[in-house]
């Protein structure tokens, strides 16, 4: 005859087991906790004391308080409005040439360099390993006024057309738009081969050889198979290079003059020379949402709102 003490209770075997599986399900929220405590400290809490100096009054003398003075973006849009369109045009420019240079690049290294692919990638990335500000003062050197690519580009007539055009004045390339452009586009290109090469890579050859087996040339092959492959990463080079190329300040201080200023480097004025600390955090507030909505516009356009 069995009792009741013959067979236990299943209650703390169950309560075990629930522990358990509730410990196993909190383990991927404890390991995006220092992700999450990260980007709190040191993204959300300095957007949102911006935001609050964006609306703020008064003077460093006299401190500045909140009286939410919404007027401060106006003013600094109409005020700073050239600067907005040149740095929109002066980085959509160079993510132009970065997208030109860069994809027959990537495509070279993955599709054609052998055993040379991993040499290739090493270049590409090695400017990394010198200082941004020390490449762009290189760049000042070899565009100087009295410089080797000056006098060749003198010599060939490129500067007479390019001073029609008004990206360069005086027969001379620095302190001009087009020498802006030019250090704009050489310090973001490894920003832009990068993911169009491992867009590329990801390509299955046989789809190359089966195009050609149905007799589409390799400009066919290009169009209907490569370029559709590897827009994920054309979106990705873009972005990553037109994003920072838009509040970059280091080439239009050190390669332009006066008249090439972009909104950067009158954010940095404002915030360390000027000291309007309003105006400022209202103008990089405006700049992020230039470039959100931008980014948006473009993502949607090229059929990739999965990256949204």
């Amino acid at each position: 005859m069995t009792t009741v003490a013959d067979h236990p209770p299943a209650a703390p075997a169950d309560g075990a087991l629930h522990k358990a599986v509730l410990h196993r399900k909190r383990v991927p929220y404890w390991l995006l906790l220092p992700g999450v405590l990260w980007l709190l400290v040191f993204f959300a809490a300095p957007l949102v004391y911006q935001a609050s100096t964006s609306v703020q009054t008064g003077s460093l003398e006299e401190g500045f308080k909140v009286t939410w003075h919404f007027a401060t973006y106006w003013n600094a849009l109409t005020e700073y409005y050239p600067q907005f369109l040149r740095s929109v045009a002066y980085s959509a420019t160079a993510t132009a040439l970065c997208l030109l240079l860069g994809y027959p690049l990537a495509y070279l290294i993955a599709f054609r360099a052998g055993r040379w692919r991993h040499v290739l990638m090493v270049l590409v990335i090695a400017p990394f390993f010198t200082s941004f500000l020390i490449r762009t003062l290189a760049w000042k050197t070899i565009l100087s006024d009295g410089g080797p690519v000056v006098r060749a580009l003198d010599a060939l007539h490129v500067l007479a057309v390019t001073d029609a055009l008004g990206v360069t004045e005086g027969h001379r390339v620095l302190a001009t738009p087009l020498a802006v452009v030019c250090g704009l586009t050489y310090n973001f290109l490894p920003f832009m081969i990068l993911p169009l090469y491992t867009s590329l890579e990801r390509i299955d050859s046989r789809l190359h050889e089966a195009a050609g087996d149905l007799y589409a040339r390799p400009l066919t092959t290009f169009r209907k198979v490569t370029l559709p492959l590897s827009m994920p990463g054309v979106v990705a080079g873009t972005l990553l290079t037109f994003i920072p190329a838009t509040g970059d300040y280091i080439n239009a201080e050190l390669l332009g003059s006066t008249d090439q200023k972009m909104i950067g480097n009158v954010i940095q004025s404002q915030f360390l020379r000027v000291l309007d600390y309003p105006t400022a955090a209202a103008l990089s507030f405006l700049l992020m949402a230039v470039i959100l909505t931008m980014v948006t516009v473009y993502i949607r356009k090229s059929g990739t709102e999965e990256l949204v």
